[in-house]
């Protein structure tokens, strides 16, 4: 009798056979793009042959470190990281300018970059309510405001957003989180009609072109760093609310955005796509 194929087994194969050239010539920017999800995300789009550039908030030391190894995964891919406040509109559009002009077009955006400051509703103060709105959903509007002025000139583009579970389930302690990641729903819909509505207007959609599309990834609990801090007890109360009875890996996610990134994926925009092992269905 053979022994049971892990989870870790059957993951380990995946991406070893999920390389590929999909994206190749595709340039891809990842924010917070070194860490968690959004490493996964990087590594997935580079493993398909994109060219990624890793946005990150203040740890370059970190960043430089990450570089280095998405550079030497692919064989010397090409491969770069940019500093910024995604709340920032100025910072947003700074760091989307230099990804276009250090690597020549902008084909993909990853809108990943997100926080957490968890308190109940009678304790949340002002300011902890705007940084999570800040960052989480008005940072996503500004990436993809100046992402579209790019996109819908050369009449082709990809941008993706990542939720959470948490903004179609509600949760304790989450109101600014869970309502910040509900918005990217709604903004993520208007975009998606925004984008066919202009290239339609200018002419550029045609039938046989990949367009511009806009979709949302939600995923549920990811087995990163942040999930470190929580205590086993509380974890494994988590997971059993979850009927797939695990946490996701992240390669999981990630696998998802390189699918609605290549142009293969033209016909499906203005979608929420779950990945979050049944919990929400």
């Amino acid at each position: 009798m053979t022994a049971a194929t892990t989870v870790d087994e059957i993951g380990e194969s995946r991406s070893v056979e999920a390389r590929g050239d999909k994206l190749r010539g595709r340039v891809a920017f990842v924010t917070g793009g070194t860490r968690g999800i959004g490493a996964a995300i990087s590594r997935s789009l580079v493993s398909q042959g994109a060219t990624v550039a890793a946005g990150y908030g203040r740890n370059t030391e970190q960043a430089q470190k990450f570089l280095a190894e998405l550079s030497a995964a692919r064989h010397g891919a090409e491969v770069s990281v940019h500093q910024g406040d995604v709340a920032s509109g100025d910072d947003c559009r700074r760091t989307t300018r230099e990804v276009i002009d250090l690597h020549g077009r902008l084909d993909i955006m990853v809108s990943n970059a997100g926080i957490t400051i968890d308190k109940t509703v009678a304790e949340m103060t002002d300011d902890e309510w705007n940084k999570v709105v800040a960052v989480n959903l008005s940072g996503t509007f500004f990436l993809a405001q100046a992402a579209l002025a790019h996109m819908l000139d050369r009449g082709s583009g990809r941008i993706v957003i990542v939720s959470s579970v948490i903004g179609e389930t509600g949760g304790i302690g989450q109101a600014n989180y869970a309502a910040s990641k509900a918005g990217l729903f709604g903004l993520t819909k208007t975009l998606a009609r925004e984008a066919c509505f202009q290239l339609a207007r200018a002419g550029k959609l045609t039938k046989d072109g990949i367009g511009v599309t806009v979709n949302t990834v939600t995923p549920g609990y990811v087995s990163t760093e942040m999930v470190e801090s929580i205590p086993e007890k509380v974890l494994n109360r988590i997971k059993g609310t979850i009927p797939a009875g695990r946490l996701a890996r992240p390669e999981e996610v990630a696998r998802v955005v390189h699918f609605l990134a290549a142009d293969a994926s033209a016909y499906i925009t203005g979608q929420v796509w779950g990945v979050n092992g049944g919990l929400d269905m």
